[in-house]
């Protein structure tokens, strides 16, 4: 026991300041926020026919691609296939979103929107518990969702944790396509989780079907089968990506840096 005690004295503070200080440093490689310049006009459509999801519409060259963060898996394909780098992915790590509509992203989107839920922000602000349920996923959202428990994340500073039993949560955070097996199961668990209850869409596949989008066996996003008030895009999205959408969700997040 002293050798623990001693151990842990040694590894001193572990916890990020986050949300009550800067957000932690992100790795070179994050993909971000896409951000689409006034560039494109050439009609090459290069990034629309290499999106493997077909997240990326172009109307008219004058107006260039539109992104749906809903569909998109990061993988870069546009960046990288589009001749005038008009595509980039920045460093924003703010993607959550209430409505689908602010999911598309242009060359004139603004910030990100203001996501807070009246609901939630009244009842669960200081204590959200979440059931959360893998409907058929690969298992790198829960992974992302599951590392927030850890030390150096530690949601349950804020309130906000998994519980075992959806009897004993507010409501559903959602990953996977929801694959016709889970689909009674997932219907099942929301009706058994008490109202008011909310319902956080997570990753591409939870919010469209991401990669297996039309596919027979599965129904292309948690909103087709209930109803869902937080969709947080990334395939998978960072583990802040995730914080940051349930914090300004409940209206946890410090005003200096909430949008």
């Amino acid at each position: 026991m002293l050798k623990i005690i001693k151990t842990r004295f040694q590894q001193k503070h572990r916890t990020m300041a986050f949300p009550n200080g800067p957000a932690p440093d992100l790795s070179e490689r994050f993909a971000g926020r896409p951000v689409i310049g006034s560039r494109c006009g050439s009609g090459c459509r290069e990034c629309q026919t290499n999106c493997p999801t077909g997240a990326i519409t172009i109307s008219s060259a004058e107006q260039g691609p539109t992104i749906d963060m809903g569909k998109c898996i990061f993988c870069r394909a546009c960046q990288t296939s589009c001749p005038s780098n008009a595509i980039q992915f920045g460093p924003d790590y703010r993607l959550a979103a209430a409505s689908k509509n602010h999911l598309i992203v242009s060359s004139r989107s603004s910030e990100p929107e203001n996501i807070r839920h009246k609901v939630a922000a009244k009842l669960f602000s200081r204590s959200l518990k979440l059931r959360q349920v893998s409907a058929g996923g690969c298992n790198a959202c829960e992974a992302d969702s599951n590392v927030l428990g850890t030390p150096a994340w530690d949601m349950g500073r804020m309130g906000i944790q998994f519980v075992a039993s959806p009897r004993h949560a507010d409501g559903l955070l959602i990953t996977g396509p929801v694959t016709r097996n889970m689909k009674l199961a997932l219907e099942k668990t929301y009706e058994a989780v008490p109202s008011p209850k909310i319902v956080i869409a997570t990753g591409a596949c939870a919010i469209t079907g991401g990669i297996y989008h039309d596919h027979p066996e599965q129904c292309s996003g948690a909103d087709s089968i209930l109803p869902v008030d937080l969709y947080i895009p990334g395939c998978p999205p960072h583990p802040l990506t995730i914080f940051d959408g349930l914090l300004r969700f409940i209206g946890r997040m410090p005003r200096k840096f909430n949008p």
